[in-house]
């Protein structure tokens, strides 16, 4: 008995392989999966077989172009196989994205957020979600997992907001917010978690090492902070720690979570609002700040204005000096800024090098590579796609070991 559970899981991980193979690289014939799997020809005909009738994948078959010899088989998802809708919040709106299993976006509206309590606030997305499935006209039941992703505190195991900058402490769970009927499964991830899983996925369709350490760092009302590790177990562990809220500046300036001296304190958008405008330290933020009038603060630092300059210094410098204990945790790995902040990097850059330099891992590694990636809302989505469709697959495949085991 032990050695058939055995042989089940290795074949459920090898499904499981060939899904994540054809989901990050599209359409694939039977060598290409070979190649790239490592898998041996006989067990991935035995796996895109099973897969095939489970209706799980589906065979394409292509003429050659001369009209003659044996068409080009290839194999993909089956699109009709379930859907995933994908719930993405802002300061100012909410997107739902519906997408099928094929990896293919159908539909996509936003909202206004309508926040006010906790109660109501769940409501308006629940309504949404009923919304997304009239609008394409499927089934409640075919929506197989809903993802959502927001700025703030996630809790590790359930789909709850511990902390947000619009709620405080007041818990924000997501089990409520499946329309009545619905079956779907419900995930909720923080913003910048998926940012990093979304450029760990890229550097790995380049042709990169899957799971090599970066840092993904998000600028905006909030500071986030994602980080992608290799394990022994050559599976990438992604986290995304609660960097705007480590401690900068002992009993230092006011931030939005109610502590002082918060990284977020110095480096968030009301910080160099705050800081611009010399308003005390001790005085509530906001809780969020229009960008026009950060953009307004950045032209008056580029024309030489002294407090506007130091504002975004003083920002760069917190921001260096957290990154640099992540370095002394964790040793040197690329950084990468995403977010709407992006665009004040000229400003930041000298306050980021004189943070980073505090440190004595950065003096002797040196100053680790940066880069900008200024399609921050793709990569959200590229990251919910990451995480929703593994978790789908998985499921997919258990629920289709289950009806093999009932119908055998």
């Amino acid at each position: 008995m032990l050695a058939k559970t055995s042989t089940d899981m290795v074949r459920h991980q090898n499904s499981e392989l060939v899904l994540s193979i054809l989901r990050r690289h599209g359409r694939l014939a039977h060598t290409d999966i070979c190649d790239r799997t490592r898998l041996a020809s006989a067990t991935v005909s035995a796996i895109t077989g099973e897969l095939e009738r489970a209706a799980i994948i589906k065979r394409i078959e292509q003429q050659p172009a001369s009209g003659r010899g044996r068409p080009r088989v290839q194999f993909s998802q089956r699109r009709d196989c379930g859907y995933v809708v994908i719930v993405t919040m802002s300061s100012d709106a909410i997107q739902y994205s519906l997408v099928d299993y094929g990896g293919t976006l159908l539909d996509r509206f936003a909202e206004p957020r309508r926040d006010g309590d906790v109660t109501g606030f769940l409501q308006s997305i629940s309504a949404a979600l009923g919304r997304v499935v009239a609008r394409a006209r499927i089934e409640a039941s075919r929506v197989m997992l809903v993802s959502i992703s927001s700025k703030g505190l996630v809790h590790s195991t359930q789909p709850v907001l511990v902390w947000s900058p619009v709620f405080g402490a007041q818990a924000v769970d997501f089990n409520a917010v499946l329309p009545s009927g619905w079956l779907a499964k419900v995930l909720l991830n923080n913003e910048t978690l998926l940012v990093a899983t979304a450029l760990n996925e890229r550097q790995a369709k380049s042709g990169g090492k899957d799971g090599r350490a970066l840092a993904a760092v998000s600028l905006g009302h909030s500071i986030g902070l994602g980080i992608v590790r290799p394990t022994p177990a050559n599976m990438p562990e992604i986290v995304a720690p609660n960097f705007g809220h480590m401690l900068h500046i002992p009993h230092g300036a006011l931030c939005r979570c109610g502590a002082a001296g918060c990284i977020e304190a110095y480096a968030g958008f009301y910080a160099i609002l705050r800081a611009a405008f010399e308003v005390p330290t001790a005085k509530v933020p906001a809780k969020f700040v229009p960008l026009a009038e950060i953009d307004k603060i950045a032209m008056q630092a580029r024309q030489g204005h002294r407090m506007s300059r130091q504002a975004f210094r003083q920002a760069g410098v917190a921001l260096g000096n957290g990154l640099s204990r992540l370095l002394s945790l964790y040793d040197t790995m690329p950084v990468h800024i995403t977010g709407p902040g992006t665009r004040y990097h000229d400003l930041l850059a000298d306050g980021m090098e004189e943070g980073l330099s505090q440190t004595h891992a950065v003096r002797l590694a040196g100053l680790p590579p940066i880069s900008i990636v200024d399609d921050e809302p793709l990569l959200v989505f590229e990251g919910h796609s990451a995480i929703a469709f593994s978790i789908l697959d998985h499921d997919v495949l258990t629920s289709s070991g289950r009806q093999r085991q009932i119908a055998g």
